[in-house]
């Protein structure tokens, strides 16, 4: 793994850090991971080098290499989109039911905060390092708002389960540093996804959100090389 600026860094941005240098290919599959190198390489110490590589574990990033240390996992571009349409396909059945019944005040309350720290976080109209672990929980708590508030855990339990593939989650932040004027623009999409979704719940339009929800799954795989191209 090439040697990264020196930085002082949360276990969610080190997670954020180390999926890019996975999805990037710098951390090819197969490669051996241990705490200290990697600790040294991103200039954190070894705590949150320790929990990102849990994360990762459970996000099917990573596998443990005997007692000590972990591998990347070796997975196909095929698989990751697999994974990321059923996630879509999962959240989209999720929030048409929501529409169907109408939100209660504690769900409406919790979504109007998410957009509202949401604006928040793109105010400064760039990223700084803060950004990533203020996204990541904001993010979490949209999508969890939509799926816990059924009455049923079958669809929350087929997530679940699904978020142990490579970057099913919608926690699956992978921000490229030496390209975050496309991870702002990626963020700002995401955004007003989510303002899209809040509006489609509240005038209970089943069919759009249901829609919109398939498609937000995407930002996070698709939307930064899109801008990148740019």
């Amino acid at each position: 793994m090439d040697p990264i600026e020196s930085r002082t860094a949360s276990s969610t941005s080190v997670v954020a850090t180390l999926r890019q240098l996975i999805v990037s290919g710098r951390l090819a599959a197969g490669e051996r991971l241990a705490e200290i190198p990697v600790a040294d390489s991103l200039g954190v110490s070894r705590t949150p080098v320790r929990l990102a590589f849990r994360a990762l574990e459970q996000e099917g990033l990573l596998e443990k290499a005997g007692k000590r240390g972990y591998v990347v996992r070796r997975f196909s571009e095929a698989d990751v989109r697999s994974a990321i349409e059923v996630r879509g396909t999962l959240e989209g059945l999720a929030a048409r039911h929501l529409a169907e019944r109408g939100l209660t005040e504690p769900v409406r309350a919790t979504l109007a905060d998410c957009i509202a720290e949401g604006h928040a976080v793109l105010a400064r109209g760039h990223l700084v390092e803060d950004d990533i672990a203020r996204w990541s929980r904001l993010n979490q708590r949209f999508h969890d708002a939509i799926v816990q508030a059924h009455d049923s855990h079958v669809i929350a339990d087929a997530i679940a389960r699904n978020n142990h593939l490579p970057f099913a989650s919608a926690d699956s932040i992978a921000l490229d540093r030496d390209a975050l004027p496309a991870e702002y623009e990626k963020l700002r999409i995401a955004q007003l996804q989510h303002q899209l979704v809040f509006d489609a719940l509240q005038q209970r339009e089943s069919a759009r959100v249901e829609m919109l929800m398939r498609e937000h799954a995407w930002v996070g795989f698709r939307y930064g090389q899109l801008f990148r191209r740019g």
